[in-house]
């Protein structure tokens, strides 16, 4: 099993204006853990600095500050090859993450001959069919030659989860894996997702900006807001108990069919140039702590070998 520590991530980057260069700080002092058998969904807007955590965790971008520590349960730290069989991602948007030229055969094959998880042709093929089948894509054989425009959105999709499982994957970064699906798919491919985690103990960020599929995927919820945590703690106490001003914006704009015709309230609307990103609820230390301190991570440590 593998673990994932995330102390005081920074990254920034140079825009230039015309002779000028300013900087652009993505992710300002984040730290989060993931930790084998649960889901940490981290939400935010679109330029909250997701991506960007994600592409530093899966090596597409260097950190400006800050660590990231992944060991496996004796404390062995993975470098390396081993980081990168170990720490896999899925993409967004299953149309553009798989090459249209290949089969499906291909994609998944690659990663296992890259990583030397099968030797011969045999034995690739056989193990391509069985990941196939893993992502309930049946029956594999008739699946494998196909290429990716012959297979449907939700099916790309859980192409592209096979393929980032091949290598033997331990820790999964899930960047929106179900935005870009239709509505009545995306419970289908979450539900694989889930139970993926449950049977090989992955550790998962779920990356998304929808509050709903996070409290139904998530353990933990991580609230991002101009690079800077705002809220965190379990799912339920999150989405049911807001604390900080940016998180009940996204509740409020969450949809809920049991809110019924919106109606006219007393309320005062929040002011949305007004909210304070430089602080963060813990709902695991039940106070507010500087935005930006890993102050939680002994609460969330404690709590992450309980059950969801």
């Amino acid at each position: 099993m593998t673990t994932v520590h995330v102390t005081d991530l920074v990254k920034d980057y140079s825009i230039r204006s015309g002779l000028r260069r300013r900087r652009l700080r993505a992710v300002d002092h984040v730290s989060l853990d993931l930790v084998p058998g649960r889901t940490v969904a981290l939400v935010g807007e679109s330029g909250s600095g997701k991506s960007t955590i994600a592409k530093i965790l899966t090596r597409m971008e260097k950190p400006t500050s800050g660590t990231v520590e992944v060991a496996l349960d004796d404390g062995t730290p993975v470098r390396g090859p081993m980081y990168l069989r170990q720490v896999q991602m899925v993409f967004q948007d299953p149309f553009a993450s798989l090459n249209p030229f290949h089969s499906i055969e291909h994609h998944i094959a690659r990663p296992l001959l890259i990583h030397e998880r099968t030797r011969t042709a045999a034995q690739t093929h056989e193990r391509v069919l069985e990941m196939l089948e893993r992502v309930n894509l049946t029956p594999a054989e008739t699946i494998a030659p196909r290429r990716p425009h012959e297979l449907s959105g939700g099916q790309r999709q859980r192409v592209a989860i096979a393929r980032a499982l091949a290598p033997g994957a331990q820790v999964l970064i899930a960047d929106e894996p179900v935005s870009m699906l239709d509505v009545s798919i995306r419970l289908g491919v979450l539900n694989l997702l889930g139970r993926l985690q449950r049977e090989d103990r992955l550790a998962v960020l779920y990356i998304t900006h929808d509050l709903a599929t996070a409290r139904h995927f998530s353990d933990e919820i991580v609230v991002l807001y101009r690079g800077r945590v705002v809220e965190r703690g379990p799912a339920d106490a999150v989405i049911l108990d807001p604390h900080h001003d940016y998180t009940k914006l996204l509740a409020q704009a969450a949809p809920d069919p049991e809110r019924g015709p919106e109606r006219v309230t007393a309320e005062a609307v929040i002011d949305r140039d007004a909210i304070d990103n430089s602080v963060c609820y813990d709902h695991f230390l039940g106070e507010w702590v500087q935005a930006g301190t890993p102050a939680a991570r002994g609460a969330r440590a404690g709590r992450a070998g309980q059950p969801a």
